[in-house]
């Protein structure tokens, strides 16, 4: 059996009076019903019933398309000259050779120097003295034959020769042909018309339809809101729920399109003709003969010498007493001389007159237009309408008089079965069951309220 907690919560809803009832919805609780002996009965909200039907809403006016179709040309080829003939002189250079020329620089001679290798410096006077008087025959003695010394170097002047190291000459200079730039105009496109679209501009609005009108329903609040007996159960709050829109977006036309007709101008082109005005010319320059400046070497002063002793300070270098009769040959210069083998001359060419095809485009036939008719789009949107109000009945529910532990079960075991309720089948109606129960209601747009009959019904137990 039901214990008294478990029963007051069950039947709180007969003994909550309606407050704040709204205006859209039907009281039918005025009266009590005729109930028999053992029969209990709670206020509910039957809730209000809509019906959804469709709606054609426009989103894009009938419209149009335009199409235009270009001109058609002919197109024919012309040669216009744009240079005209002319003769062109070309320079050919002389060819020159090579010669190979010695020159002698310095003359071959015999000189005592103080030693055969790279080191050796020529031998002074008074070496050779000294030389000869300690018994040495200088005027006999062999090349390559070395003496002891003391040098002060001989002193030599160079003088500058110039020598020809290419022959006078001729070069040609050519002067070239002189032209005049004259302008002429030739038509390469015709004068036409031309049609064009402007097209159609739309835009975009957006239009707010009702698709569910604003209704109050009874939802569960939090915390006691009165004591009736000294027993709580659960709080009904009425709350208003606005209504529902949904946001169109449609496209509208706001300039329609239409048809210009533009001239085109007809299109030249400027050729730039070359005119001859005096022909090419040569001229001949003489180029003066090349030397270069060779230096000549000579003898102006001999070498000086002082004897003294090996260790002994003074002018003159030390050669560690030694003079040596050393051959020196004479030195010789390669000079290349360049000779006019063959003279320049002047080599005469005809140019021809240049041409310059270009295109021309007569208009064969002009532009047209086409229109096609873009028919008007619209959208089927579904509308909540309401066909009945929301009412508040007395309902038939179980209560302490004609519940029991097996009808108690048989719910539980039902509300399981449906996929509402997880808890222990033991016949006590407690705060799981009766939310189970509550949820079965919303679920399958039963009155909320309690358990009623109606519930009962649905789910077999009855």
């Amino acid at each position: 059996m039901l214990n008294k907690r478990h029963a007051s919560v069950a039947l709180l809803s007969l003994l909550i009076p309606v407050m704040g009832v709204a205006e859209d919805r039907v009281d039918a609780t005025a009266t009590l019903p005729d109930a028999k002996p053992g029969e209990c009965y709670a206020k509910v909200i039957v809730p209000a019933k809509f019906e959804v039907k469709p709606e054609k809403v426009l989103v894009k006016p009938e419209s149009e398309t335009v199409e235009i179709i270009p001109a058609t040309y002919d197109v024919s080829e012309k040669k216009v000259l744009i240079k005209e003939a002319a003769k062109r002189l070309i320079a050919v250079p002389a060819v020159y050779k090579t010669e190979t020329k010695e020159i002698e620089v310095s003359p071959a001679r015999n000189e005592w120097v103080t030693n055969i290798g790279r080191r050796g410096i020529p031998a002074s006077p008074a070496l050779l003295a000294a030389a000869k008087t300690n018994g040495i025959d200088l005027e006999n003695t062999s090349v390559g034959q070395c003496f002891a010394e003391y040098y002060i170097p001989a002193k030599f002047e160079s003088k500058e020769k110039e020598v020809l190291v290419k022959e006078e000459a001729e070069e040609i200079k050519i002067a070239a042909a002189q032209f005049d730039k004259v302008d002429t105009i030739e038509t390469i496109k015709e004068a036409s018309k031309k049609k064009v679209l402007i097209k159609a501009e739309y835009e975009v609005i957006e239009e707010k339809i009702e698709i569910e009108p604003a209704k109050a329903v009874w939802k569960k609040g939090s915390g006691p809101i009165s004591r009736i007996d000294n027993s709580t159960g659960d709080i009904m709050c009425l709350v208003q729920v606005p209504a529902k829109y949904k946001i169109i977006k449609k496209t509208v036309l706001k300039t329609p399109s239409k048809i210009d007709s533009l001239d085109i101008a007809a299109v030249t082109k400027a050729f730039a003709v070359s005119k001859l005005v005096s022909d090419a010319t040569s001229d001949k320059i003489k180029i003066s003969a090349v030397y270069n400046k060779v230096s000549i070497t000579t003898k102006v002063e001999d070498a000086k010498f002082i004897w003294r002793g090996a260790k002994v300070g003074g002018d003159g270098k030390a050669t560690g007493n030694q003079i040596c009769l050393k051959g020196i040959p004479s030195q010789k210069k390669i000079l290349n001389k360049q000779v006019v083998d063959v003279s320049a001359t002047v080599k005469e060419e005809v140019i021809p007159a240049e041409y310059k095809t270009v295109k021309v485009r007569k208009v064969a036939t002009e532009a047209e237009e086409r229109r096609t008719k873009i028919a008007a789009v619209y959208k089927t949107i579904e509308k909540r309408t309401r066909i009945s109000k929301e009412r508040l009945e007395w309902r038939r529910i179980l209560c302490q008089t004609n519940m029991n532990a097996d009808v108690n079960k048989r719910i539980q075991q039902a509300l399981k079965e449906a996929g509402f309720y997880n808890g222990p089948i033991d016949g006590g109606i407690g705060g799981g069951t009766l939310k189970a129960v509550e949820k079965y209601q919303r679920d399958k747009n039963l009155p909320t309220g309690g358990l009623t009959i109606q519930v009962l019904e649905s789910l077999g137990v009855m």
